[in-house]
C-alpha cells in the first residue's frame, strides 16, 4: 500500500496498490522534492478514463518500472474531478508544449512545481510512433541531472506563458456605458447560427466528425435561435442531432443514459464511460426540445435517462455520483454488449425481429460483438416492415426489458461514487428543467433533497458561504471552485422557478455576493478559477471556453443578469453585459467553443420577459407556463406582494391570481390566466 491509501478519491484508490510511490498531491510531496531536488512527476487521470487504465496495468504495475519511478522522481497522483484547478494548468502547458492534449496526463515539473515537459499516454515499449515510457523517465531523468539549466528556461518559458495567456480581460476601458444595441446584434445571432451549421453534419447529426461529442450548447442555441427568429433548417439540425443520439449506442437503449461521446460518425460505438454532467446537460436540451415539440420521444428519454440517474448514479441522501467506468472485467463496453447468441438465447421466437430492428449481428457490428442502436426509428422500421408501429413498439419494449434483466447480474462497472458540487448543481438543474418540461413531481423532489443533500454536506461549517468542491464517505474537502459556486448559484435560481420558494433565491445572491468578493479578477471584469487565498497553484486561472461543462465565467454572467433584474442591482447587470461584450467577436466566430456565451449574446439581444405571478394559485399558474417553451425569461411568484423584490412589490389584488409581463420593470395590464401571456408573447 502505498500513501493513496488513505484517500477517498476512487480514482487515487485504484493506485493505492502501485509498487509505485504515489503521493496525493500536497505539502508532503511538495517538500520532498524541493528537500531532495527531484523533479516532480504528476500523473492525472480519473476513475473512468480507460487508458488510465491501460496505462496503470502496463507501467505502474509493473516493478520495474515503478523503481525508476521511485529513484528518479516525487510521483504524485492527481483526480482531475477533484483538483480541476491543477489539471486545467497542467493541460494548458501540454497543450502550449505539443499542441494537444488529454488523460491521462502526465507532466514533469521542477522541484517549484513549474511544467517543463509532457504527455498523455505512453507504451511500455515503444509504439505508436512514442517512445516508451521507460524510455521518457530515463531520458528526462539525465536531462535534469546534465542539463539543468536547459530545463530551468524551458518551465520559465511556460510558467510565463500560462501567466500571459490569462491575462485576457483586464484592458483599460470599460463597455458598460454603450448601449447594449450597439453591443450585441441580430447580425451577430445570424452569424453564430451560420458557423454552427457550417460544422454541422447534415446526415448523422451532431459538429464536427469523429469523435464525436454531444454538442448540447450548440444544440440549445439552435433551439433558440429557431424560437427567435423562425429558422426551420436550425430546428431541423438541433432535433435531428437529439434523435440520432438517441437512436445511437451512445445511448443506452436498454438502461437509459447516455455515454460520453462516440467514437464514430454514426453515433454507434461509445467510449462507454457514462458522466454526470454529460446525462444533465443532454436532460436540459431535451426538456426544451419536448417544450419546444411536445414531441414523446423526448419525454420518454428524459423518463429515462432520469431513472438510470435515480437507479445508479445516486446517494441514497439525495446526491449524485460522479460517473460509472467505460470498462468491466478489464474490457471496454463489456457490460452494455451483446453476441447474437445471447440475444437469441433471452428472445427466443422474438430475437430475429428485434436483431434485424436493433442491427444485431452474429459477426458483431462492433469489435465482433454488438452494441444495440437504431438505424432506423421504431415507427420507420414499422412502417419498412409493414407493421403496426404501436404494437411493435410494445412489442421492442417488452424485448428491452427481458434484456435488461438479463443484462442485470453482469459484472458491473465500477462506480466512481464522489460527490461533486458542481456536476450536482448541473444534474439539480436539469431535473428542475425535467420537472418544468414534464411535470413529473419525482424529478422536483430529486433536485430538493440534492440541493439540500449540498447545503448539509459540502457547506464549509462556520465559514458564511464557503464550500467544499467533493465528498465521499462522510468526509468533504478541497475549497469549491468558481464552477461550483456558478452552477449552484444557477441551480438555485432554476429550483425557486419549479417550487416557488423565493428562499432559493435568497441563497443564490448570498453566493453571489461572496463570488464577487472571493473570485473577481483585478479589474472587476472576469472570475478566477480559484478563490483567494489558495497557495499551491503557480497561477490563478481564469476560464473562458465551454468545454465538457459550461464556463463557469460564462454562467455567472448569465447569473448576473438575472440577479441583476430580480433584485435590481445595476452593477450585476453592466458587469454581466461587460464580460459578454469583450467575447462577444470570439463567441461569434468560434461558437462551437463558446456555445454558453453564444447563448448569452441571443438573450442580449431579444431581452429578457420578467414574469410574475401573484396570488393564492400562483404555483398553478407557474407550472402551467413551464408546459410552455419561453426560454428568455425571468420567473418569479409569490402569494402576496414581497418588498425588496421589485417584480413583487405592489401586485396583490385580493381574490384574485394576476400574472404580470413586464420587460425593464415596465408591466403590461396583468393577465387572469397564461394562455393571454402566452399569446402576448407570440
Amino acid at each position: 500500500m502505498n500513501r493513496l491509501s488513505g484517500e477517498t478519491s476512487p480514482y487515487l484508490l485504484q493506485h493505492a496498490h502501485n509498487p509505485v510511490d504515489w503521493y496525493p498531491w500536497g505539502e508532503e510531496a511538495l517538500q520532498k522534492a524541493l528537500q531532495e531536488d527531484k523533479p516532480i512527476l504528476v500523473s492525472i487521470g480519473y476513475a473512468a478514463c480507460h487508458w488510465c487504465h491501460v496505462m496503470e496495468r502496463e507501467s505502474f504495475e509493473d516493478e520495474a518500472t515503478a523503481r525508476v519511478m521511485n529513484e528518479h522522481f516525487v510521483n504524485i497522483k492527481i483526480d482531475r474531478e477533484e483538483r480541476p484547478d491543477l489539471d486545467h494548468i497542467y493541460m494548458d502547458a501540454l497543450q502550449a508544449m505539443t499542441g494537444a492534449g488529454g488523460w491521462p496526463l502526465n507532466v514533469f515539473l521542477t522541484p517549484d512545481k513549474r511544467p517543463f515537459y509532457g504527455g498523455t499516454y505512453f507504451p511500455p515499449v515503444k509504439a505508436y510512433n512514442r517512445p516508451s515510457w521507460k524510455e521518457v523517465l530515463l531520458a528526462l531523468s539525465q536531462a535534469f541531472k546534465e542539463r539543468r539549466n536547459d530545463i530551468e528556461e524551458q518551465a520559465a518559458t511556460l510558467t510565463s506563458h500560462l501567466s500571459q495567456s490569462n491575462q485576457f480581460g483586464t484592458q483599460s476601458g470599460s463597455l458598460i456605458h454603450i448601449p447594449k444595441e450597439e453591443l450585441f446584434t441580430r447580425e451577430q445571432c445570424d452569424t453564430i447560427y451560420q458557423n454552427i451549421l457550417s460544422q454541422a453534419d447534415k446526415v448523422w447529426g451532431g459538429f464536427g466528425r469523429a469523435p464525436k461529442f454531444p454538442g448540447t450548447f450548440s444544440i440549445q442555441y439552435l433551439l433558440r435561435y429557431h424560437y427567435s427568429f423562425d429558422a426551420p433548417e436550425a430546428l431541423k439540425q438541433a432535433l435531428l442531432s437529439l434523435d440520432k443520439m438517441i437512436q445511437g449506442g451512445i445511448y443506452d437503449q436498454l438502461g437509459g443514459g447516455f455515454a460520453r461521446y462516440s467514437t464514430d460518425e454514426q453515433w454507434l460505438a461509445p467510449h462507454f464511460e457514462k458522466m454526470l454532467y454529460d446525462n444533465a446537460l443532454l436532460t436540459d436540451v431535451l426538456s426544451e426540445a419536448f417544450q419546444l415539440t411536445r414531441q414523446e420521444h423526448y419525454s420518454q428519454t428524459i423518463t429515462d435517462t432520469l431513472a438510470f440517474i435515480e437507479r445508479e448514479m445516486m446517494h441514497t441522501g439525495g446526491g449524485f455520483y460522479s460517473a460509472l467506468d467505460a470498462d468491466s472485467e478489464g474490457v471496454e463496453g463489456k457490460f452494455y454488449t451483446w453476441s447474437y447468441e445471447e440475444v437469441e438465447q433471452v428472445l427466443g421466437d422474438k430475437a430475429t425481429l428485434f436483431c434485424e430492428c436493433y442491427d444485431i449481428t452474429e459477426n458483431g457490428n462492433w469489435e465482433e460483438t454488438n452494441i444495440l442502436w437504431l438505424r432506423h426509428p421504431v415507427k420507420e422500421f414499422a412502417a419498412m416492415k409493414k407493421i403496426d408501429a404501436a404494437a411493435l413498439e410494445q412489442l421492442m419494449q417488452s424485448c428491452r426489458q427481458q434484456l435488461m434483466e438479463a443484462r442485470a447480474p453482469r459484472i458491473r462497472p465500477g462506480l466512481d461514487d464522489k460527490i461533486l458540487l458542481g456536476w450536482n448543481a448541473l444534474m439539480i438543474h436539469a431535473c428542475c428543467k425535467a420537472y418544468a418540461a414534464l411535470g413529473n413531481a419525482r424529478y422536483l423532489d430529486m433536485a430538493t433533497r440534492a440541493m439540500e443533500f449540498c447545503w448539509q454536506h459540502l457547506r464549509q461549517p462556520d465559514s458564511g458561504q464557503a464550500f467544499f468542491h467533493t465528498w465521499k464517505d462522510g468526509q468533504a474537502k478541497y475549497p469549491a471552485f468558481l464552477d461550483d459556486y456558478a452552477f449552484l448559484i444557477r441551480a438555485l435560481i432554476a429550483l425557486q422557478e419549479v417550487s416557488g420558494s423565493l428562499d432559493w433565491l435568497t441563497r443564490a445572491r448570498e453566493l453571489t455576493e461572496f463570488v464577487i468578493e472571493q473570485f473577481s479578477d483585478e479589474s472587476g471584469t472576469y472570475f478566477y478559477y480559484t478563490r483567494l487565498g489558495q497557495r499551491d497553484v503557480i497561477v490563478r486561472k481564469k476560464e473562458i471556453y465551454d468545454g465538457a461543462v459550461p464556463s463557469g465565467n460564462a454562467v455567472m454572467a448569465a447569473n448576473l443578469r438575472y440577479l441583476a433584474l430580480v433584485y435590481d442591482e445595476r452593477q450585476w447587470a453592466s458587469r454581466a453585459q461587460d464580460m459578454l461584450a469583450r467575447l462577444s467577436q470570439t463567441a461569434v466566430r468560434y461558437p462551437t467553443s463558446f456555445g454558453v456565451w453564444a447563448g448569452e449574446l441571443l438573450q442580449m439581444v431579444k431581452g429578457s420577459y420578467e414574469i410574475a405571478v401573484v396570488g393564492e394559485a400562483y404555483l398553478a399558474r407557474m407550472k402551467e407556463l413551464h408546459q410552455h417553451y419561453v426560454p428568455f425569461k425571468v420567473l418569479l411568484g409569490n402569494e402576496k406582494d414581497v418588498p425588496g423584490l421589485p417584480l413583487l412589490e405592489q401586485r396583490m389584488q385580493a381574490g384574485k391570481t394576476l400574472i404580470y409581463l413586464c420587460q425593464d420593470y415596465h408591466c403590461i395590464k396583468p393577465a387572469n390566466y397564461i394562455q393571454e401571456i402566452i399569446n402576448l408573447l407570440k
